[in-house]
């Protein structure tokens, strides 16, 4: 994967009490028609010739949560998960990526991995994600979560 800087967000809707801001997505300054929650870009990260990984925040001070959202040129949005919960405020910091996934640190002294596969998988609801991921119900996934403790030398 690499990570991008030709990606952008314009926001479309602020967010309200009972949902989250939505903003489309821009390649190289054009728009896309590709609409995804969140305001914020935190990063953006090339995962094959069709698809990208986008890191979306709102702004919320003291219960910030983090978006991620794999989309595809062709399909548009294929996959949300929300990371966060009640009163955990996160920074997203120190990204970086190898051939299949993105390594971040967002939330609690752990280091959080997203690996994308090329097609779904199975997932079992309440059992196959960390703590703090949020995602629709379903059995397919594209995105598979984990994480790991931060040693002392990277805090």
């Amino acid at each position: 994967m690499q990570q991008l800087s030709t990606l952008s967000l314009v926001e479309l809707s602020g967010q309200t009490e009972f949902s989250q801001a939505r903003s489309e997505v821009y390649f190289d300054g054009k728009p896309s028609g590709i609409v995804v929650p969140g305001k914020l870009l935190e990063a953006a990260f090339r995962v094959d010739e069709d698809r990208y990984l986008i890191f979306t925040t709102d702004d919320v001070l003291f219960e910030e949560s983090l978006t991620i959202t794999l989309i595809s040129r062709e399909q548009c949005v294929i996959e949300i998960a929300h990371l966060g919960g009640e009163y955990a405020s996160g920074t997203f910091e120190n990204a970086s990526a190898d051939k299949e996934s993105v390594h971040f640190q967002f939330i609690d002294d752990v280091r959080w991995t997203v690996k994308i596969s090329r097609s779904p998988h199975l997932r079992i609801p309440f059992l196959s994600d960390p703590r703090g991921v949020k995602r629709p119900s379903g059995l397919k996934t594209y995105m598979t979560f984990s994480t790991d403790p931060i040693s002392e030398s990277v805090k």
